[in-house]
């Protein structure tokens, strides 16, 4: 009995003591994974970001940026006039190949075979020197026909009775090609002044491409995965957003003729008088006078889209333009080499200045009878010039036109009767109808680089500190303008009263052709009444059939329109720019032309006749595409007109076909007594760029 209570007492102590322990050993557990906790918290925190990357490393993991598709531009037609082609990049993954030697060999060897410019010493040095390289850009933008023979040769073949995903190649490895857009441009130089480019990363320099860069570009894509050991490769993709594309007014043919007509005129004057270019510039503008919009923008000084920096085009302009020897272009640094290139870049239609001369007049003539400050039936007396502010301003016929109606003050151009007419018009009502002209103001037209007049113009304030601006202002000297800015103002003048927006996109569409928005015309105001228009109309198509526009007429069809010669400063120099504004047909104009010529390369540079056919030789070739037919019989007169015309000497010696007593469009030729138009110290040069 008793050594049955002993063995039940050892057992209770056994019990007791392997409790104690069993406590002991879980408080000890307890403690470590207290510890453990501590010690991971610690860890995570401290060094955290350090060990996800080295087991990010470790992991077969692959991400790829899947590049958006840049829009299209297009012209009214449809035509493509800038894309985006796809390209891609040769990439070498050298950890990869380097992975079994049982690689090497077979890939080099199939990159030699597809790439015949790739060399065995470029791929062995590649993968000798960059082991461990995962991306190595071998060779960038290859066309699909260049890579096709490599993805031939290592494609997956599904052949019967073989296993599916075999390749044909299995030991071609570490080779893949990065898929990229170039943007191109399938006719180069047309329209390079409206396009614009892009540089890498799809940013757009000038035109349209920079203005809408925002609306051309999408969103990359991208795929992200991983390989884990089980489940093979998970992946996940987010699909690119591609960029939308415009539909522009711009209409490819007429683009074509405006530019090689330039190309022509050039061809004409160039040498004539001096050594260079038939002008410092040649510019045209098309646009729809009820619309604003641009069908045709152009100047001499194009260049190529697809390789804006062509060595041979900028070295040609450099010794065309700014008179630059070879020794002087291969002296050029970098940023005198940049510099030039964006002057050759600037589009003249936007970013020029100049004073528009007496393409002006119709404006100063509106503005008097939409104030009611002229009522039409006035009769001024031209004797030649008038003394103003101690300045002898002449008129265009220096011996006096005698008395001039209104309508015969346009028509024959004449200095001293616009000077009466600013006169009853007065500073506040003239400075008035300038701004709602839109003279000193940006038209705001979609492209980048428009300059700003402001400054260039005569506030109420200026002009009435100097006596001679305004009588010099209202024929169109001692201001500054942009073609665009004048011809929306002119365009206003023959349309009815309406200013509208000048633009070039009219339709923006998604990459399946819906359409995004709608750009409709916008009249931002009415500048004049209907009245007043038809008024004006009417005696811009005089001065075509009896004024100095007449070598612009274009046989058939009814036209309107003024000429322009505005003498550039400084004034002693003789140096002009001569100007066409001209509309037709004359009761109900569809299509408006401003020509400019920028010092023609001739002895006299003041005749319009180098405007006045340059725009005729245009519009024979347009009117007819814009299914504008013809409204009049031709008269005999007009076919020797139209073969006289197109035979101007490149000295400048011919006249227009006026009434004899002067010379073709000089609205503000030198007297022949030698003095000139006074000049305004205050007033910016013309042709210039503005800022």
């Amino acid at each position: 009995m008793a050594a049955k209570k002993n063995r039940k007492r050892r057992i209770f102590k056994f019990a007791k003591y392997m409790q104690k322990k069993l406590i002991v050993m879980f408080l000890l557990v307890f403690v470590l994974l207290v510890g453990l906790m501590v010690r991971l918290t610690y860890i995570q925190r401290t060094s955290g970001s350090r060990y996800e990357k080295i087991v990010l490393n470790q992991q077969q993991y692959d991400s790829e940026t899947i590049p958006y598709r840049r829009g299209d531009i297009l012209d009214a037609n449809g035509t493509i006039l800038a894309t985006s082609q796809d390209v891609y990049n040769l990439i070498i993954d050298c950890r990869v190949i380097n992975s079994d030697e049982k690689y090497i060999e077979p890939t080099i060897a199939a990159v030699l075979e597809c790439f015949p410019d790739v060399t065995e010493e470029e791929l062995r040095t590649l993968l000798t020197e960059r082991p461990d390289s995962a991306y190595c850009v071998l060779r960038k933008q290859l066309s699909y026909e260049e890579i096709s023979g490599f993805v031939e040769l290592t494609e997956e073949v599904y052949t019967e009775g073989e296993n599916e995903g075999d390749k044909v190649n299995p030991n071609v490895r570490g080779v893949w090609f990065e898929k990229e857009y170039d943007r191109v441009y399938p006719y180069d130089t047309l329209a390079c002044k409206v396009l614009g480019f892009t540089t890498s990363g799809n940013v757009g320099i000038g035109g349209l491409e920079d203005y809408y860069n925002d609306t051309l570009n999408g969103i990359n894509g991208r795929s992200y995965g991983y390989m884990d050991g089980t489940s093979g490769m998970e992946q996940t993709i987010k699909e690119a957003t591609n960029g939308n594309s415009l539909v522009t007014s711009l209409d490819v043919n007429v683009q074509s003729v405006v530019e090689q007509k330039i190309k022509e005129f050039d061809a004409t004057y160039r040498d004539a008088y001096t050594e260079g270019p038939g002008s410092q510039n040649t510019a045209v503008l098309v646009m729809n006078p009820n619309t604003g919009e641009i069908i045709a923008m152009a100047d001499s000084t194009g260049y190529s889209l697809n390789d804006p920096w062509d060595e041979e085009i900028f070295n040609a302009y450099c010794a065309d333009y700014r008179q630059m020897t070879t020794e002087d272009i291969d002296a050029l640094d970098e940023e005198g080499r940049l510099d030039i290139l964006n002057a050759l870049w600037q589009n003249f239609c936007i970013t020029y200045t100049y004073e528009p001369g007496s393409t002006a007049k119709p404006l100063t003539v509106a503005a008097g009878l939409d104030s009611g400050k002229m009522d039409g039936t006035e009769v001024y007396l031209c004797d030649g010039g008038e003394m103003i502010g101690g300045h002898e301003i002449h008129c265009v016929l220096t011996t006096g036109h005698g008395t001039q109606t209104v309508e015969q003050a346009i028509v024959n151009s004449c200095n001293d009767a616009l000077m009466a007419m600013s006169q009853q018009i007065g500073i506040e009502t003239f400075t008035k109808y300038q701004n709602i002209f839109n003279i000193g103001l940006r038209t705001n037209i979609d492209l980048t680089g428009e300059a700003r007049t402001d400054t260039l113009y005569y506030t109420a304030e200026r002009m009435a500190q100097d006596a001679a601006a305004l009588p010099t202002n209202s024929f169109g000297q001692n201001f500054n303008v942009t073609m665009i800015q004048m011809a929306s103002a002119f365009a206003s003048v023959i349309n009815g009263g309406y200013y509208y927006q000048p633009h070039l996109v009219t339709k923006i569409v998604d990459e399946n052709g819906n359409t995004v928005q709608t750009v409709e015309p916008t009249v931002l105001k009415q500048t004049v009444s209907n009245e007043v228009s038809d008024t004006v109309r009417g005696y811009l198509i005089k001065a075509v059939e009896e004024g100095s526009g007449q070598s612009a007429k274009v046989p058939g069809y009814s036209m309107g329109g003024k000429t322009g010669t505005a003498e550039k400063q400084p004034r002693d120099e003789n140096t002009y720019l001569v100007s066409f504004m001209g509309f037709a047909p004359a009761e109900d104009p569809e299509v408006l032309i401003y020509v400019v010529v920028n010092e023609p390369n001739a002895e006299r540079q003041d005749r319009s006749i180098y405007a006045t056919t340059l725009a005729k030789d245009i519009l024979t070739e347009i009117l007819p595409y814009l299914n504008i037919y013809p409204d009049e019989p031709i008269t005999e007169d007009e076919d020797q007109t139209t073969e006289d015309s197109t035979q101007t000497p490149a000295d400048g010696t011919q006249q227009a076909a006026e009434d004899g007593t002067q010379a073709a469009g000089g609205e503000t030729q030198a007297p022949t007594d030698g003095t000139q138009t006074p000049a305004d110290s205050d007033s910016a040069g013309g042709g210039e760029p503005a800022g």
